[in-house]
């Protein structure tokens, strides 16, 4: 198949494909006598693949190593594992992150509806806001 058939097979831009050829993720394409690419149904499996490891949270550096691991002729499942384990331990950490400036944010929202504008003196831009005055 050419990149275009490629490329909506998988729901991606024609650049994408061609980013991914140059990062290495895909493999080198056949040629055509024209010098259009030519692709086959591995590579399409490797889209998708990246595809849905992108979806999972994995950048592409972490999608290399798991296919670096796969081109050896292991299986990367342990090391699919590990990723994912340290990706919910960030997912975890930014929610509880969020979390604690949500609280921030519904202080600071009452404090906006408690304070009176008139009272925010030429010290400061926003008393709301002020560091001193910080939840």
């Amino acid at each position: 198949m050419l990149i275009g058939e490629l490329a909506d097979a998988v729901g991606l831009p024609t650049r994408t494909v061609r980013f991914y050829e140059r990062k290495g993720l895909l493999p080198q394409p056949k040629r055509a006598d024209n010098g259009y690419r030519i692709y086959d149904e591995r590579t399409l499996h490797r889209l998708r693949f990246i595809r849905s490891a992108q979806a999972a949270g994995l950048t592409l550096a972490e999608i290399r190593s798991i296919i670096d691991i796969r081109e050896t002729g292991e299986a990367p499942c342990t090391h699919v594992g590990d990723l994912l384990g340290a990706k919910l331990a960030e997912v975890r950490e930014r929610r509880e992150q969020l979390a604690g400036m949500e609280r921030d944010l519904e202080a600071l929202l009452e404090r906006s509806r408690q304070l009176n504008p008139s009272d925010c003196g030429d010290r400061e831009v926003c008393h709301i806001l002020h560091p001193d005055r910080r939840p």
